[in-house]
């Protein structure tokens, strides 16, 4: 696997904290854009790039507030989980056994994120919970083998939304019986034509983790970098801050 270049150090770069952080699709693209970046995930992510932390994203995000360490970063970036309310998702884990019940976490994490006082961005598929559509973003803006539609929230700061690129034909797999051929592939589940790991890595983005789970769940990177390359342009922070 591929690792994302190192931040160098020295280079003074303004800090990013990355909530429900998974295994960094976000994290890369804030890096590249030009963020020093922090992640925080329940969940124990060796594959994650920069420092995290592992524990509950927002309980985390309630102690830098009540220590003030908040202001150590510039700019917060929010994944919280989307499966509440889902149907698919609801589907998925009653034949896979899990059983869990998901909450929705999107309201907590705004009322949050807005104690901070930071400019911030919350993240959501298409369909999923209720956040405000300041940015719709497609794969096939940047060129990417998979469509993904993200929903972001802006917090604080606008950016233009960009066209949405027409899109070049259908995702790969089986449909209610019948094969599609098509251009993307289905960057979720592990059935029905679903693409390989390689394919998934390329189609996404995505090299420095194989392991499909986190692969399913990223953003591609893509999309940060044009998110935070957007916002450094409002404030002309490009490399001036800590």
């Amino acid at each position: 696997m591929t690792q994302p270049t190192p931040i160098r150090r020295g280079r003074l770069r303004p800090r990013l904290l990355d909530l429900f952080s998974c295994a960094g699709g976000a994290a890369v693209g804030y890096h590249r854009s030009g963020f020093a970046v922090d992640g925080a995930d329940i969940a124990h992510r060796p594959n994650y790039p920069f420092p995290c932390h592992q524990g509950d994203a927002l309980d985390y995000l309630a102690a830098l507030i009540a220590s003030d360490e908040i202001q150590r970063y510039t700019f917060v970036h929010a994944s919280p989980p989307c499966q509440h309310g889902c149907a698919l998702t609801v589907g998925t884990n009653k034949s896979q056994g899990w059983g869990r019940t998901h909450v929705d976490l999107v309201a907590p994490t705004r009322a949050l994120l807005d104690r901070t006082g930071l400019p911030y961005v919350i993240e959501q598929p298409n369909g999923r919970a209720k956040i405000r559509k300041d940015l719709t973003l497609c794969g096939e803006m940047f060129g990417l083998g998979v469509i993904r539609h993200r929903n972001f929230e802006l917090g604080g700061w606008a950016a233009v939304q960009p066209a949405h690129v027409a899109h070049r034909g259908r995702v790969r797999g089986w449909r209610h019986g019948e094969y599609f051929h098509g251009p993307y592939v289905a960057a979720y589940g592990n059935g029905g034509g679903k693409p390989s790991i390689p394919e998934l890595q390329t189609a996404m983005g995505i090299t420095w983790t194989d392991v499909r789970e986190e692969l399913t769940e990223a953003i591609p990177p893509a999309y940060a970098e044009f998110i935070g390359r957007a916002y450094l342009a409002t404030t002309q922070m490009w490399g001036t801050a800590a």
